[in-house]
């Protein structure tokens, strides 16, 4: 057998083929993507759970950092689970963003860095959270505490990703009064689009009220399976109804993409020669230059050709779960 056979069988190896993959994707987070005029606040929500939101924020959030840009993720969420992926502490003895919204500390006193990410950064959020829906309804300014303190925090950043929990309340609102852009990933699954209707019409209402910059400027599609056509059929009634906002980009259902948070990393770090992770890096580059044309969506939700499309597909969808 002549040596260049055996390095071509060597090179062919499942573990060769994911090492090239690796430093495939390695070279690409080095290239470097445009650094935004001004620092792009983006509140990743949707109310209907295990649609992705904790999965895209801290895999969008590592993916940018991965490419040179400083990214602050904000743990909106009482379960923790982004700070959990990001392999940050965040028992109940952490300084957390609960002490952020409802003591007034400083954001800058409960930013910890990202060990494995350079340029990223995580502000935990701890059990104490579940109560600060309550305890905030008798504050002063009460929508706005989040929007102070990003304002006051002194460090450069060019993103900062708000992970939401899965409702609409005083803590999304929040997000929602900080924010510049909304964010919304959706799953291609049936009954996707269920209450996003409702969730239109919040960021509608927090636009009049609170805050007129916001805007739907991004919708992620996840859990892609180009294996069912009923995956295909969400993502075209999906990029239909939201033609500018959706990324072209969709994320793949990946078992490394689930099993990175509970090895404390997002799946740029726990593999990234993974499809989950070369998604991920395409759609954080989709969201970077988008951004940095100023191409992104200034999307009037609730009514004309925005309106939330139904969530009952009808028979066809039904007929090809």
């Amino acid at each position: 057998m002549q040596d260049s056979e055996i390095v071509a069988q060597v090179d062919d190896t499942p573990i060769a083929r994911a090492a090239q993959a690796a430093v495939q994707v390695a070279g690409r987070a080095g290239e470097g993507l445009p650094r935004p005029a001004t620092t792009r606040v983006m509140v990743v929500a949707n109310q209907k759970g295990g649609v992705g939101k904790t999965t895209t924020t801290v895999n969008l959030a590592a993916s940018l950092a991965m490419h040179g840009l400083r990214v602050l993720v904000i743990d909106l969420d009482p379960q923790g689970n982004a700070s959990t992926a990001l392999g940050i502490d965040h028992h109940a003895e952490v300084p957390s963003i609960y002490d952020v919204l409802v003591e007034g500390r400083p954001l800058a006193d409960v930013v910890q860095p990202v060990v494995d990410v350079e340029g990223l950064f995580c502000c935990p959020a701890t059990i104490d959270l579940a109560g600060a829906e309550i305890e905030l309804v008798s504050l002063v300014a009460r929508e706005s505490r989040l929007q102070r303190a990003i304002a006051a925090y002194e460090q450069p950043l060019d993103y900062v990703l708000i992970d939401c929990p899965p409702s609409l309340g005083l803590l999304t609102v929040n997000a929602l009064v900080a924010g510049q852009e909304v964010l919304i990933p959706i799953q291609c699954e049936y009954y996707a689009l269920e209450g996003l209707g409702q969730l239109l019409r919040n960021v509608e209402l927090v636009r009049a009220h609170l805050n007129p910059v916001l805007h739907v400027s991004t919708i992620l599609l996840t859990m892609y399976d180009a294996r069912t056509r009923l995956a295909a059929q969400v993502a075209e009634e999906v990029r239909t109804h939201f033609e500018q906002e959706v990324l072209r980009t969709a994320i793949p259902r990946s078992v490394r993409i689930s099993e990175a948070p509970s090895y404390g990393q997002t799946v740029l770090t726990y593999d990234p020669g993974s499809s989950g992770a070369l998604s991920y890096l395409e759609a954080a580059r989709e969201l970077a230059v988008r951004g940095a044309a100023g191409t992104v969506g200034q999307q009037r939700t609730g009514s004309g050709r925005h309106a939330a499309p139904t969530a009952e597909h009808g028979s066809t969808m039904e007929d090809n779960r």
